[in-house]
């Protein structure tokens, strides 16, 4: 007796792998996700503490090291300058800066938001009790 060979592919063993991909991409990003990007803000007492926190369509991160992060992912100043011309003048843009970063690089993001006519920045510190 022979054995009839099926019409079509078998496509379980393949689904099954991608499941097994699928949940190692969601259990490292999540792990990626919470790590986040070490910032040493500066501290400043007149700082104003904001209770209703919501996310700004840009978030941009000076590293310690002058590195460039927009929403957590590094980019150069290229690429940056490219991503503020696709924004508009009145979208809130919040910057976060490591206390022993350049103060050159923080020029250089603030010069490129400046000539494209944004207004509305946001500088984050450490809130510190006046001593």
């Amino acid at each position: 007796m022979r054995l009839k060979r099926p019409d079509g592919m078998n496509v379980v063993p393949f689904i099954d792998v991608m499941l097994v991909l699928l949940s190692i991409v969601l259990t490292v990003s999540t792990f990626i996700a919470q790590g986040k990007i070490k910032v040493d803000l500066p501290s400043a007492s007149s700082a104003i503490i904001i209770e209703n926190i919501h996310t700004p369509p840009l978030e941009l991160i000076i590293g310690e090291n002058d590195k460039l992060y927009i929403n957590d992912r590094e980019v150069t100043l290229e690429q940056f300058k490219a991503r503020v011309i696709l924004l508009r003048n009145s979208d809130e843009i919040v910057i976060m800066g490591d206390k022993i970063s350049s103060f050159g690089r923080f020029i250089d993001v603030i010069d490129v938001l400046k000539n494209k006519g944004h207004e509305n920045i946001q500088i984050v510190t450490k809130y510190e009790k006046a001593k």
